[in-house]
């Protein structure tokens, strides 16, 4: 009796840890099931952005704004249905997140040569991040994404107005809205260097050209060419004026002169000598420390709340459910 007992114990444990070992993501998710995903999202990421440099950007953004909407999981590519209001339409997306139409183009591609749809679309987000960051700034810039991602089946826009911090928000703000999601101010100054590539549209940076006090005078006057106090609230100007399709540190450099676009990029450096100046003069000189928090910060959002196992599905459109 208490050999069986033993027997069925044994079993138990194996299951549970059959269950544990599957129930994180992996480097090699891909490897047995369709090993060339990989390599297919990385060739249509690289035509992308030979087309037009700016999507690399708006490739990286578009996995943010996934994973800080109740985790990693798709949901920003979702359309509206009756059923909900997607998160396309809230305040942070609305009119500014692209780069939509290349997820479909990796989805068909990788789907044709899987013969099926086994890669979700949460985990085509997160690689493409990556080899967007890798393409616009180098081997230096690369990382194992983990892999094993799940799709939402559902989406919501006020879940994405209330947890995608603006770009108005103070350092403290910034700092809660990061803990909020298990982030820490390390992860919040190295994520922010994702701003070493892209555009921002007048709008987000409109009173900070013209009211803030922490800018220089010269870098707001040049800008209000671009950006007038009423109008024009879709003109475009860089987030990284050095380099702006290119990853690496002269964003920090930037705000060592008070030359952050946006009042939330400023905010990171105050000039107090708060941990987070430290942490930005430090990237500003340094592209390996850089490098190494901003691939550790992005792997450890990328792991925020994914679905796995048998939750979600892997969806056969991006934009809709199964």
């Amino acid at each position: 009796m208490a050999s069986h007992h033993l027997q069925y114990l044994v079993l138990a444990i194996a299951t549970l840890l059959t269950i544990s070992s599957h129930a994180q993501l992996t480097p090699d998710f891909y490897n047995n099931v369709c090993p060339q995903a990989l390599p297919i999202i990385k060739s249509v990421v690289q035509r992308a952005i030979f087309r037009e440099r700016r999507i690399g950007a708006s490739l990286l953004r578009l996995h943010f704004h996934d994973c800080f909407v109740n985790g990693c999981d798709g949901s920003i590519l979702l359309d509206d249905t009756p059923n909900f209001t997607g998160e396309k339409t809230a305040l942070p997306n609305i009119n500014s997140i692209r780069g939509l139409e290349v997820v479909d183009e990796i989805k068909a591609a990788v789907d044709r040569a899987c013969k099926r749809p086994v890669v979700s679309c949460a985990d085509i987000l997160a690689v493409a991040a990556r080899d967007s960051v890798s393409i616009l700034g180098g081997s230096l810039y690369w990382y194992k994404v983990l892999l094993g991602r799940r799709d939402s089946r559902t989406a919501s826009k006020d879940a994405a107005n209330s947890n995608l911090p603006p770009p108005f928000f103070s350092l403290s703000q910034l700092l809660s809205s990061f803990q909020s999601h298990g982030l820490d101010l390390k992860d919040l100054v190295a994520l922010s260097g994702a701003h070493t590539i892209g555009f921002a549209q007048c709008a987000t940076f409109r009173n900070r050209i013209y009211n803030d006090t922490n800018i220089d005078p010269n870098f707001a006057s040049s800008l209000q060419g671009t950006c007038p106090r009423s109008g024009g609230d879709s003109n475009l100007a860089p987030l990284d004026r050095f380099s702006p399709s290119r990853v690496d540190t002269s964003y920090y450099t930037s705000l060592l002169s008070k030359k952050g676009l946006l009042h939330s990029d400023q905010e990171l450096f105050k000039g107090d000598g708060g941990e987070s100046d430290t942490l930005v003069k430090l990237y500003s000189r340094n592209p390996f420390a850089f490098a190494r928090d901003f691939k550790a910060s992005m792997i450890k959002m990328g792991n925020m709340k994914p679905l796995i196992g048998n939750a979600g599905e892997i969806r056969v459109n991006c934009r809709s459910v199964n």
